[in-house]
């Protein structure tokens, strides 16, 4: 008799809203001003020391290695200079500040104070006892901050958490898969769900001639077409890689188990379509050409 599969795919739902609100501080002008203050102004360099900072003062191959998709070129230009200027315990604060600053602006005081915030925040650090620290780097490093006491700061921990620790998996399985850094977002582009070129050419390094050679390479896989659309192989492989990355993440949402993930989902929407709707993503960010 065969074993019918499990369906992990409202785990990766609630995954996506969360990371949805963690993601906002990285298009905030809350974080700019924050590091700017420290003297870190390039808005690169910004992102580079509050994502890595949880890593300690590393360098270069360890940041490229941790993000996989960014040129290393790119890193090395500003790691590890960037610890001359700002100390990874400076840029973890600042980062602090900013997200505090930034989720009070798009969802306002009474989302920020209210028991559905806390419930949210209960919800998803008990999803997070569920990760597990082998192999995800990123996820580990953030594991070992403290959880801050406010509920939307605690909230947005946690689904740091979660976040990095899917990616950490997503990219176990990239690799596997035998794609790098580039042809990953060049076939996630092709889905209509990744980083329009503009901003992959603007924020990971990349240059137009090195995105069309990614290209000719998955053209030659069978995975792109003439037409820089995914071919039926090329759907099939980022279906399987989504597949697989929800097996690989699925400890924290079996933790915390069916009804507590779709509460949390249903918490995690309605905080991510206010932050949509105060505008904070740029509306150009998704997409294909």
């Amino acid at each position: 008799m065969t074993t019918p599969a499990i369906d992990r795919r409202p785990g990766r739902r609630c995954h996506n809203v969360l990371n949805s609100l963690h993601s906002t501080h990285y298009f905030s002008p809350d974080l700019g001003r924050e590091l700017g203050a420290l003297g870190v102004t390039d808005p690169r360099a910004v992102n580079f020391a509050v994502r890595a900072a949880a890593l300690g003062p590393v360098g270069a191959g360890a940041v490229t290695a941790a993000f996989y998709n960014y040129k290393h070129e790119l890193v090395a230009r500003y790691v590890p200079e960037v610890w001359a200027t700002v100390t990874p315990e400076q840029a973890l604060a600042a980062r602090a500040r900013a997200v505090d600053a930034t989720l009070r602006r798009l969802l306002g005081e009474a989302a920020v104070a209210s028991a559905e915030m806390t419930e949210a925040a209960g919800l998803a650090l008990r999803a997070a006892e569920g990760c597990t620290r082998g192999a995800r780097p990123l996820y580990s490093a953030h594991a070992d901050l403290p959880v801050p006491e406010e509920p939307h700061l605690a909230y947005w921990h946690a689904a740091t958490l979660l976040r990095e620790h899917r990616g950490d998996g997503h990219l176990a399985v990239l690799a596997a898969a035998g794609l790098d850094g580039l042809e990953a977002l060049v076939t996630h582009t092709a889905t209509g769900k990744g980083l329009a070129p503009k901003w992959v050419f603007g924020t990971r390094g990349w240059s137009q001639e090195e995105w069309d050679a990614a290209a000719a390479r998955l053209r030659e896989r069978g995975l792109l077409d003439g037409a820089g659309e995914l071919t039926g192989e090329g759907v099939a492989l980022r279906e399987e890689i989504e597949r697989e990355t929800d097996r690989l993440d699925a400890g924290p949402y079996e933790h915390l188990g069916a009804a507590g993930v779709a509460r949390l989902t249903e918490l995690g929407t309605a905080f991510a379509r206010a932050a949509l709707g105060a505008g904070a993503f740029p509306a150009d960010l998704l997409g294909k050409r």
